[in-house]
């Protein structure tokens, strides 16, 4: 049977363990890319015990009913469909009570389009990245991989993207 004393000295450090072990998720460290000012994290280091929620991709809404649905006139161009896409994952994010800011990782999936000889949009994806991320309203930057794809699962999207988020 334990002593008085080691029985405390057990509760002593395990009370200790407890309180030094207790980091949140607001202590996400975001690494700058070091002599860029380009919107993404060069690496994230999220802590042990933070919730990490991983999205399913999305793609974007029909802004144009009266076209063919399985057309680019039906989501529009790279940039309006990655603000499309974006105010999705922002409602889902938002469903589960997180935010924008609460994205630590994101892969990006472009089609080429016929305007840049069969090559993604790049700028055009940024532009609407840009409207979410690294603004004065909401300057926390995440990791990203943005990769050009031959296609998606419908020939009118030009983007999908997935993310990962830390709840805060």
């Amino acid at each position: 049977m334990p002593s008085k004393l080691s029985l405390s000295v057990l509760m002593g450090t395990l009370v200790t363990t407890l309180a030094t072990s207790n980091v949140n998720a607001a202590d996400v460290i975001r690494h700058k890319i070091p002599d860029s000012d380009f919107p993404i994290s060069l690496a994230i280091e999220i802590p042990a015990d933070a919730q990490v929620v991983n999205f399913s991709g999305v793609v974007p809404a029909v802004i144009n009913s009266k076209a063919d649905p399985s057309s680019i006139a039906a989501y529009g161009d790279t940039e309006t469909q990655t603000v499309s896409v974006l105010k999705i994952i922002e409602a889902n994010l938002k469903n589960l009570n997180l935010s924008i800011g609460d994205v630590v990782k994101m892969q990006v999936y472009l089609v080429g389009v016929t305007e840049h000889g069969g090559k993604m949009d790049f700028a055009g994806f940024m532009k609407g990245y840009r409207q979410f991320f690294g603004t004065a309203a909401q300057p926390l930057l995440p990791t990203r991989s943005t990769f050009q794809v031959a296609a998606l699962a419908n020939p009118g999207f030009l983007v999908e993207i997935e993310v990962t988020a830390v709840r805060r």
